[in-house]
């Protein structure tokens, strides 16, 4: 759609991209100004959404774009905008304080963010503007992606599934050492059953996004832990240049066995003892892989309530399989990874843990 330049902003309201995640904390806000979809697929980093034209509003101003000209969207733009600026300040701003400094940004940069970055300036608030706004950031992302991985020293933490490789790196955030928890970022445990109940997984921007920020945040003097995760984590790509690092680093075996993986499963995935035909759904789909006669099997385990045997055998004849045969064949460490030892799956066994690997490695 047409952008709604209304003045020419002065130099001195405008901060040139790239941007670094420091920079970006030296404002008090950074208020995105694009519509409420746009702020849902992807935004800075702790922007928050003050939308001059709501979508139903900027879908108008794009077909009056179109369909006639641009001073005919602008002319039907600018009542909006002036409206939604007055009633962001009314209600958003009202008690900020003449020292507020806000870094405001739409699309490119334009006429959404120029028109509410002149309001506020009249106000007396020194507001900025993001030079290039979103796009510019949004390809400083993908650029700065291919090179910062390079900077840090990973600690891969493997395992066969159920030996808590999620659990420890929670426990390492605790214990203070830098932790880049890639299923947390991507909202999924990186498995056929890894769907979080009732929290839909990130745009691939918005994923991209907040793993600019955590590397962004980390010291490339000390090392960052991370899981053995695979090249997309659910519907997620990994970017290239973070699982070539990854695949090169040093590798960490958690060892359980076996009852204790399917206790610690069982715990993880409750969810599905809630609600067995979720998990019946999900068997269905390793149908391929497995034929019917074991399928069935894993069925008759689950409607007779025997979650142990249902867990072991599909440790036994699909997750380890699998992993040593992903592992060997990806992480050149893995053969000769630190063995890790888990006897206590509790809270505090595994901050035990991870603070003597945190005082060893970190």
């Amino acid at each position: 759609m047409s952008e709604l330049p209304f003045h020419r902003e002065r130099p001195d309201a405008k901060v040139s991209t790239p941007i670094s995640y420091w920079e970006l904390r030296t404002f008090d806000d950074v208020l995105d100004a694009r519509s409420p979809s746009e702020f849902e697929e992807d935004h800075l980093p702790d922007a928050i959404s003050v939308p001059v034209l709501d979508d139903a509003e900027r879908a108008l101003v794009g077909t009056v774009y179109k369909q006639k000209s641009a001073f005919d969207a602008k002319r039907t733009g600018a009542p909006m905008v002036a409206r939604n600026v007055a009633r962001h300040i009314e209600e958003r701003f009202a008690g900020k304080p003449r020292n507020w400094k806000p870094l405001v940004y739409c699309w490119r940069g334009g006429g959404r963010s120029g028109s509410l970055v002149h309001v506020l300036r009249q106000v007396g608030w020194d507001a900025q503007r993001l030079d290039g706004g979103y796009k510019a950031f949004r390809r400083q992302v993908v650029a700065d992606l291919e090179k910062l991985p390079a900077r840090f020293k990973f600690h891969v933490v493997c395992g066969a599934t159920g030996s808590g490789k999620s659990r420890l790196l929670e426990a390492l955030v605790e214990a203070q050492a830098q932790v880049l928890d890639l299923e947390v970022l991507a909202a999924h445990r990186g498995s056929v059953l890894g769907e979080l109940p009732g929290e839909p997984q990130p745009s691939q921007k918005r994923f991209e996004t907040t793993l600019w920020t955590a590397l962004s945040r980390f010291d490339p003097a000390r090392p960052v832990f991370v899981e053995s995760e695979s090249k997309k984590v659910g519907d997620l790509r990994v970017p290239e240049a973070l699982i070539e690092r990854m695949r090169g680093s040093r590798c960490f075996r958690l060892e359980a066995d076996v009852p204790t993986r399917v206790a610690l499963l069982r715990e993880d995935y409750a969810h599905f003892v809630r609600d067995p035909a979720a998990l019946l759904e999900k068997l269905e789909l390793l149908r391929p892989l497995h034929g019917a006669e074991r399928i069935d099997s894993w069925k008759s385990h689950l409607s007779a309530g025997h979650w142990d045997a249902l867990v072991g055998d599909l440790l036994e004849s699909h997750y380890d399989p699998a992993y040593r045969r992903s592992l060997l064949r990806n992480y050149r460490d893995a053969q000769s990874a630190t063995p890790l030892e888990v006897r206590d799956i509790s809270r505090a066994g595994f901050l035990s843990l991870a603070r003597s690997v945190a005082r060893s490695h970190g």
